[in-house]
């Protein structure tokens, strides 16, 4: 696996979002990509939750980066949650 590097911008949107950077590398190695915009990849995998968030309780968090893969590693650049 090439390197993960995540830019400030998903540093700030992990936190705001409800994740942490180990759930978005986990993201990233083990989840499902896809096509996202502009040459882009979505990752997205399924974490238990099991917990609340804002107020309302979910049992199941996807953590959903958005990454940009070069040839000697990949740039996370932004970080979705979503909440099940």
């Amino acid at each position: 696996m090439k390197p993960i590097v995540i830019s400030g911008h998903a540093r700030q949107r992990l936190v705001e979002r409800g994740t942490d950077e180990q759930e978005v590398r986990t993201a990233v190695e083990k989840g499902t990509r896809s096509p996202a915009r502009d040459g882009k990849i979505w990752c997205r995998l399924n974490f238990p939750f099991k917990s609340t968030w804002q107020g309302k309780y979910y049992a199941v968090k996807q953590v959903a980066p958005v990454i940009i893969e070069h040839v000697d590693r990949i740039v996370v650049v932004t970080v979705y949650t979503f909440y099940f």
